[in-house]
């Protein structure tokens, strides 16, 4: 079976690692799945396309327009709802669900039609409002958030979600201009700040590493993937499997670190008490190594370049 895809949005989205994260995932087709993260339903589709008839897919995204693309899929097995992957544990509960999933999906990230939208104002490459949001009718767009926040504030989210050497200095030169004219436009801020940044990397826009901060912080995206991890921990049956796709190392270490905790177990234990294999409480195990695309997808869709894909399965 094929599921088309929406042509009234011009902006395509290649999903990345399709066919791993897939693989993955799907190791009973009677099983019920959860994919955390519509996006454009790339995932979602080839899901389907394996389940049994029995099958069941619940999909996750707080983004409207995925919504809008979802009601293309004409599928009895096939339920979406709106809201953060965060709550996944509580969305799959409504569908008695809980405790029960075989699989859960998490691509990590902005999709290609937000970066492309102009309108979302996720990316400078074309002139757009300043919002970055997710679901645009909740929280606080970029231009808001840049009208008041300190100086202070401005450098540790540029410096710690963005990993910007001159983070007290873009945002310096941010709060000066702000002072005789409010930031509004995308391409207006990366102008701002590629003039105060002093050191261009070779390939990268200077103006690269803040726009993702403001993204990560406006959006509470790492906090919602700490969340979602333990959410789908309790979510999953025993058996079944997390795939998580990231996308930059600040995600990615969270989930190496993630699984690598709950694959060791109870560790802050007494010196010397004897514990039995059982009695370590590991919920986890690692399935394989790390996997990247590979080079006929990086070239076919260079946003996959820094793509990493993990895989566990729940123990208990």
């Amino acid at each position: 079976m094929t599921f088309p895809q929406s042509p009234a949005s011009p902006y395509r989205h290649a999903s990345v690692l399709l066919e791993g994260a897939v693989d993955a995932l799907i190791h009973d087709p009677a099983g019920a799945y959860l994919d955390g993260t519509f996006g454009r339903g790339g995932h979602s589709r080839a899901i389907l396309e394996r389940l049994a008839p029995e099958g069941r897919l619940l999909a996750i995204d707080r983004d409207p327009q995925a919504l809008d693309e979802a009601r293309n899929i004409d599928d009895a097995r096939f339920t979406i709802e709106q809201g953060e992957f965060a709550h996944l544990r509580a969305l799959a509960a409504q569908h008695g669900l809980d405790g029960r999933l075989s699989g859960i999906l998490l691509d990590i990230g902005v999709s290609s039609p937000q970066l492309d939208d102009p309108d979302r104002g996720f990316s400078f490459l074309r002139d757009g409002p300043l919002d970055m949001r997710m679901d645009p009718t909740q929280g606080e767009s970029a231009a808001k958030w840049l009208s008041h926040a300190s100086v202070d504030e401005m450098a540790r989210i540029f410096k710690s979600y963005g990993e910007e050497r001159f983070a007290k200095r873009i945002a310096r030169a941010i709060a000066e201009r702000r002072q005789t004219q409010p930031f509004e436009r995308t391409q207006d801020l990366a102008e701002v700040i590629k003039a105060a940044h002093p050191a261009w990397e070779k390939g990268k826009h200077p103006a690269t590493r803040v726009f993702q901060a403001m993204r990560i912080h406006l959006n509470g995206e790492l906090e919602q993937l700490d969340a979602a991890l333990y959410a789908a921990l309790d979510a999953l049956s025993p058996g079944g499997h997390l795939v998580v796709i990231s996308f930059h190392s600040l995600e990615d270490r969270r989930v190496k670190r993630f699984i690598r905790d709950q694959a060791r177990g109870d560790t802050h234990l007494p010196r010397g008490m004897p514990i039995r294999e059982d009695q370590l409480n590991r919920r986890l195990e690692p399935v394989g190594k790390a996997q990247r695309p590979g080079a006929d997808e990086v070239e076919a869709n260079p946003r996959s370049r820094s793509a990493v894909m993990r895989v566990a399965r729940k123990l208990a």
